[in-house]
């Protein structure tokens, strides 16, 4: 994929036209991370049960790592599936796991046609044993594909991950006998996200105003952008619209202004 692609997918004059028009491709995040939210709202809105919301949002996933791909963002998360989830009616919990298992068996020839790379963040085991199957070889198949990082955070929640960094210090510490010294590049080191760039844009859809225990170390400084479109509504403008709105904010770190930064 390529930006070319976006030209040669999108009608001159369209609203996404228009706003890609406004991107500036050298100051692109190097890392978007949106929360996915109002599958169930979408679909009590159209008299649907929830799980035909969680149905149309495949929709809006599938545009959004495409679009991301094309625009060379080096790296998009999607929170789809919390550790608080398990909470929800077995019935929703089976179809969301159903058509995660469908998403990856349709798109990992996409995935692989357009050199991007597909990674799981999260408690991998404890998913039931087909899905884990699914992602494990998505994720092998993937694993040499050198183009957008894609992340799906599945079983997935900030306070977990951090306890999860901790137990795994510890555990290094008792097996080499030696306790470490500790700081942030360490600790990081530790984190489901090792090695990979903080979100500069953490994307809301829906209109709430939380972060739901998502990526709570990763985003100390990211810029939050919050919409009211339903995530099954979510498609390349409102995308569009989010990163315009983080290239005019000035980045601040603790100190002095800087305008969002390059992903070079």
């Amino acid at each position: 994929m390529s930006r070319q692609d976006i030209l040669e997918t999108t009608r001159k004059g369209s609203i996404e036209r228009r706003l890609f028009d406004q991107i500036e491709l050298d100051r692109l995040p190097r890392h978007v991370a949106i929360i996915m939210d109002g599958n169930g709202r979408w679909a009590k809105g159209r008299g649907l049960p929830r799980v035909e919301g969680h149905r149309a949002g495949i929709a809006s996933v599938r545009e959004t790592v495409e679009t991301c791909a094309r625009l060379d963002v080096p790296v998009l998360t999607l929170y789809a599936f919390s550790v608080e989830n398990w909470k929800r009616p077995r019935s929703e919990v089976d179809v969301l796991m159903m058509l995660l298992k469908q998403y990856l068996r349709l798109e990992l020839s996409t995935l692989m046609k357009n050199d991007i790379r597909f990674q799981v963040l999260g408690r991998l085991p404890d998913l039931p044993p087909d899905v884990v199957s699914e992602l494990e070889a998505g994720m092998e198949r993937t694993r040499n594909n050198r183009g957008l990082l894609f992340n799906i955070a599945l079983n997935y929640g900030g306070r977990a991950e951090i306890v999860d960094a901790c137990q795994a210090i510890v555990d290094e510490a008792v097996a080499v006998g030696k306790t470490p010294t500790i700081d942030e590049a360490f600790f990081a080191e530790h984190l489901y996200t090792s090695g990979v760039a903080d979100p500069d844009l953490l994307i809301r859809t829906s209109g709430e105003l939380r972060i739901s225990n998502f990526l709570l170390w990763q985003i100390a400084y990211a810029e939050i952008w919050v919409t009211d479109t339903l995530w099954p509504d979510f498609r390349t403008q409102q995308l569009f619209e989010a990163i315009i709105d983080y290239q005019k904010r000035d980045r601040r770190y603790g100190g002095i202004a800087t305008k969002a930064r390059s992903t070079a």
